[in-house]
């Protein structure tokens, strides 16, 4: 492809480079750049893009995309965002892959990754679409399950990632949307057919400067959707939905809302509930226990019908579906208590979790968490007052270190934890933690392993672990 052609939809303050040049790939990591290829050179957090401008160029690239005039005679061409350029190249590059499909993005704090395979399994069911999925447990194209690095992959590998789902049959793709995509520019140039929000509540406030910040953030994909589904149970759905000029269905419990759940049931291992849409009202059931899952039940319910299947239909559909791996995936034991695992790692998501087991736990609530290292300090005491004030007994170990010291992670935690009549301890090694947990389970007791969820490893400085929760659950059992 042409280098105009690459660019035409990027404003360019100079640019040095023939725009006739023949450009065979794009990169933005020097190291993985080849001849012919587009470099685009972009600032992050760690580094900057332009320091590795010679490596790329030594590497054969045919050009340079940039914010500053490489010092060299090097062909480049200067725009005001290299990151939105990357994104609108690769669009560019790859024959706009996404506008041969129907986008479907969900954001939100929680609830992404199981309103979005929840979908995917509806769509599915009821229609026979090939769908594609991108998210937190990983891209699925039709049998394969690839991993994913990023809840939302960087722009060139995401219009990658949609030409090959479409050359591959999907028709629709169902895909996250994080915060850090949306401030980031990964998404930009992408049209959404629908855009659904969960909810929002602190998180990732190491890298947005406040909660209106990270609001704002979300509220970007909405301006890129031809329709929204908005939750308006969640106190920011108001500001979500300032200045939406494309169709908006509501959803929530609440009399306000467009598309309502009434008389909800919490059982063990389902939720049930009526689903309401003007005069209609259909019986629903989704076999993921909790509170939270008729958020999610609602959100997948709404955005099913800007596809264009009836309620009913939905509604039907929703009690076939399966469970999310790591969302409150029940670990069998044959024993008298019960495990589950979920990756509730933010105050909001543990604390909604705890509540939500509550009615169904007929002996004691145990609670095995951590807080991951690198990542947002302030919400670690909440999460310890969260923990004692809605379990019996609280376990606090390690999540996923990192960088950090894991008992100056747990230190942070206990902080606040004082002053509490619920008896907890902390146990650094987790396994052990999980082992302690199941020596004190007694019948009725239910063991909730919040933190991990579907993840099968552990990140202690810059190294990944096995450690599969699952794996270490059912190997004690053996031993009891």
């Amino acid at each position: 492809m042409k280098l105009k052609e690459l660019i035409a939809d990027i404003p360019v303050r100079r640019m040095s480079a023939d725009p006739e040049t023949e450009i065979s790939g794009i990169s933005y990591d020097s190291r993985r750049t080849k001849p012919g290829d587009l470099f685009v050179a972009i600032r992050g957090f760690e580094t900057d893009g332009h320091r590795y401008i010679p490596a790329a160029v030594r590497n054969g690239a045919a050009a340079i995309l940039c914010e500053e005039i490489p010092g060299e005679d090097i062909p480049f061409i200067e725009a005001e965002d290299s990151r939105k350029g990357l994104a609108l190249c690769s669009r560019a590059f790859y024959g706009d892959p996404s506008g041969e499909m129907r986008i479907i993005g969900i954001t939100g704090t929680s609830g992404k990754t199981s309103v979005s395979i929840l979908l995917k399994q509806l769509l599915e069911k009821t229609r026979g679409l090939h769908v594609g999925l991108i998210g937190t447990n990983g891209i699925i194209i039709g049998e394969e399950e690839l991993p994913s690095e990023h809840t939302t992959p960087e722009s060139c590998d995401l219009q990658r990632l949609f030409r090959e789902m479409k050359d591959r049959g999907c028709t629709h793709v169902v895909m996250e949307v994080s915060s850090h995509a949306l401030a980031l520019d990964r998404v930009a140039g992408v049209h959404f057919d629908t855009a659904v929000y969960t909810n929002l509540s602190q998180d990732h406030l190491d890298f947005h400067r406040d909660m209106e910040d990270y609001a704002s953030a979300k509220r970007k994909l909405f301006s890129m959707c031809g329709a929204a589904c908005i939750n308006t149970d969640d106190p920011w759905a108001g500001f979500m939905a300032e200045g939406i000029r494309c169709p908006v269905l509501t959803y929530g419990q609440n009399e306000k809302a467009q598309l309502r759940a009434e008389n909800p049931a919490f059982l063990a291992d389902r939720v049930c509930f009526t689903a309401c849409l003007g005069n209609e009202r259909v019986p629903a059931e989704l076999h993921i226990p909790g509170v939270f899952s008729v958020s999610n039940a609602l959100a997948v319910i709404a955005a099913a019908m800007g596809e264009g299947i009836p309620l009913r239909e939905c509604a039907a559909a929703l009690g076939t579906l399966h469970g999310v791996k790591g969302r409150l995936e029940n670990i069998p034991t044959g024993r008298g208590f019960s495990v589950l695992r979920d990756y509730s790692h933010k105050p909001d998501a543990l604390e909604k979790v705890l509540r939500s087991l509550r009615p169904s736990t007929a002996g004691r609530l145990i609670c095995v968490f951590g807080c991951g290292g690198d990542r947002d300090r302030l919400k670690r005491p909440l999460m310890g007052r969260i923990a004692l004030q809605n379990a019996d007994f609280v376990i606090v170990t390690s999540d996923n270190p990192r960088t950090e010291e894991p008992e100056a992670i747990i230190d942070e935690i206990v902080a606040g934890m004082d002053g509490a009549d619920t008896p907890w301890c902390r146990i650094c090694d987790r396994v052990e933690a999980i082992h302690r947990a199941m020596d004190m389970a007694e019948d009725g007791d239910v063991i909730l392993l919040a933190g991990k969820g579907h993840e099968d490893y552990q990140v202690i400085g810059h190294e990944k672990r096995h450690m599969d929760e699952r794996e270490i659950v059912l190997d004690y059992l053996k031993q009891l």
